[in-house]
Parts: C-alpha cells; structure tokens; sequence
C-alpha cells in the first residue's frame, strides 16, 4: 500500500517548503512503484550531506578543513580567507545570472589551488586535519548511508569540494560504504606524499552540469537505476544528475541554509522540497523508508 504525501510526517515540518505538493507526491509514488531496485541518489556533499552551521557557528566544508589548520601558513589563511569574502557572495548571489558567475568561480578556484600548492601539504596529515577540523555530517547521516549501503542503492557524491578530504570525513565517519563514488577535485602528490598540483579538470558550482555528462558512465553504471533523488544546497547542484541517461523520474531535494529570505523564492521554483535551516537528513530518510517499504 502506498503512502501518499499527506501521510509523510517528514514533511509535515514547518520548515520544509513545497512549492507543488500534488508534483511532489507523484514523483514520490513512482519511486515507490520503482522501489530501491531502481533507485540512485545523485548528492552534493559540503553543505549538503555535512552540516552548515551547528550551535550558531558555521562548520567546516572540505575546504575549510584544509584552510582552517595547522597545514598551512597564517598568510595563507587570511589570503584563502579573503578569496571566500570576495567570491562566496557572488556564488550565492540571486541577482547575477550563471554566465556571470562562471569565469569568477573558475577564477577563485584557481587561486585557491594555486596557494593551497604552495604550502607543500603533505597527504599523510590529512586525516588529523579532518579530526580537528570539527566538520560534521548531517543528523541522522549514518542511517541515510547504511540503508543505502544494505539496498544497493548507489550514492554519487558529486562536490566542487576537495576529493581527499571528503573521503577522510566519510572513512572516519563509519560510512564509506563500496556503493559510494565520488565525483570531485583530488589533489595529486608527489612520490614524497607531498601536494604538488590538483588533479584532472576543476570542478566548481557552477559547471557541474558539464562535468556530470562527461562522467555519465559512473552514473549509468547500474543499467537499473532510472529514478534519482538529487541532494543539493545551490543552484549548480540542479544539474548533476544530466550525465543519466534514460532518466524516468527525479526527485530534487535542496538545502537552502543562507540567505534564506533573498533565495527561498528561487529555490522554490528550482527544487521539488525545499529545506530551510534544516541540520538533518530526517526528510530524506523518511522518503527512503517509504520507497524501501515497498520492496
């Protein structure tokens, strides 16, 4: 028997918003048609599946794991922290248009790699920068990944973030499961261990879209999962699952953690559910509980 939308206590809480409830009950009702034989989530990871603020204090994103520690210079710090001042408003900026974002987002994350190279970071200090870091998955984290993990549902973790860290904050969490993969910016190191450049082609916000196609093999690895649920905190994270091919139904759940008055209207129109300030995964567990059910 399926649950209709009115009977989902997850999304009866105050601050999940839903633009068109009789969509979003539909999509819902054909993820449990498909169940979780058919079932892949497609997720942004810093800010996404890790926590944007706890006890009022922002918490780390795998960048700010590194850019916060003991890695690197205190020059380095201010001059990272800087770049964040200058280019994190016009990353979350409503009124500038993503061709206008683009070569700004490529050019602060080139500078950031370019001295983050610099401070000759060494691989084997990365788990104790994630320990100390104080990044946090979101609440309710470990069951969202070991529910996925006993179904066999793949988990694509795509994220502008560092590759290296994520993994550390993943791996010490518990949750490192083999149905995860990981879609990012890997540092390369030398035969030394130490940072020597970044990996293959940058990815950031805002080319996501481009970066998904060309990676469309590992989203299409498992020739089953036609139905996606997309997990994501900004407006680049709506295209990360265009490199599925046969797509049937897509499920687009979104964090908006900043600015809430300025981009709740936008993200209203983009995003099927719409979280406000929400630290948890409870919404996305219940919907998975529901699809799983089914089976």
């Amino acid at each position: 028997m399926f649950v209709c939308l009115l009977q989902l206590p997850e999304l009866a809480k105050s601050n999940v918003c839903i633009r068109d409830p009789k969509r979003v009950e539909e999509i819902i009702l054909s993820l449990q048609t498909g169940g979780a034989n058919k079932l892949q989530i497609i997720s942004d990871f810093d800010m996404t599946l890790t926590r944007f603020a706890h006890n009022g204090k922002r918490c780390p994103t795998s960048y700010s794991v590194v850019d916060t520690s003991l890695l690197i210079s205190e020059d380095c710090k201010k001059t990272l922290k800087d770049l964040e001042n200058t280019y994190y408003p016009i990353e979350i900026d409503p009124g500038r248009s993503v061709e206008e974002k683009l070569p700004l987002m490529v050019e602060w994350w080139m500078k950031a790699h370019a001295f983050l190279v610099e401070q000759k970071i060494r691989k084997d200090q990365l788990e104790m920068a994630v320990r100390g870091s104080g990044t946090m998955l979101r609440d309710g984290f470990k069951a969202f990944f070991d529910e996925l993990y006993k179904h066999s549902i793949p988990l694509v973790i795509f994220s502008a973030g560092i590759g290296d860290v994520l993994e550390e904050i993943i791996r010490l969490a518990g949750v490192f499961h083999p149905n995860v993969k990981v879609v990012s910016n890997y540092m390369e190191f030398d035969d030394n261990g130490v940072l020597q450049a970044f990996k293959g082609e940058l990815i950031h916000t805002y080319n996501k879209q481009e970066v998904a196609l060309k990676n469309s093999g590992l989203f299409n690895q498992e020739t089953g999962s036609r139905n996606i649920i997309l997990l994501g905190d900004s407006m680049g994270d709506l295209s990360m699952a265009d490199g599925v091919e046969n797509t049937e139904n897509i499920l687009k759940i979104g964090y908006l953690n900043d600015k809430v008055e300025e981009r709740r209207e936008q993200y209203l129109n983009s995003y099927d559910i719409v979280l406000v300030k929400d630290e948890s995964m409870d919404v996305v567990n219940g919907i998975l509980q529901h699809i799983i059910a089914k089976n």
